[in-house]
């Protein structure tokens, strides 16, 4: 089995590090996420019930849907394939999910 690198939240990213991910060659805005990372990503070193990982999820939902740089975020959370967060406004299982559906041949979604 061949493990990857877990993917780096565009919220974790440095600035620096925005252009070599998303495959631009300009600078791009900050990505919205930036000005609080827990909310996209969960808190780092406890367990989040279940009911307050949702809440957290829909307002990152509503923080991706105005960010200038949502659909480079789409790109990039689609071809990275993340485990955890909420990307572009989709959480992990989301874009699997998505992925699926857009990938023939594909059966099964962790």
């Amino acid at each position: 089995m061949v493990h990857r690198e877990r993917p780096i939240h565009p919220s974790r990213m440095l600035p620096e590090q925005w252009p070599a991910a998303w495959r631009i060659d300009h600078e791009p805005p900050p990505a919205e996420c930036v000005y609080d990372p827990d909310l996209h990503t969960g808190p780092a070193d406890e367990i989040e019930p279940a009911e307050q990982r949702a809440a957290r999820e829909d307002v990152a939902r509503e923080v991706c849907a105005a960010c200038p740089v949502r659909a480079l975020c789409e790109t990039y959370s689609m071809q990275v394939r993340p485990t955890y967060g909420v990307w572009a406004g989709r959480t992990a299982r989301e874009l699997a999910l998505l992925d699926a559906m857009l990938t023939p041949g594909l059966s099964e979604v962790a």
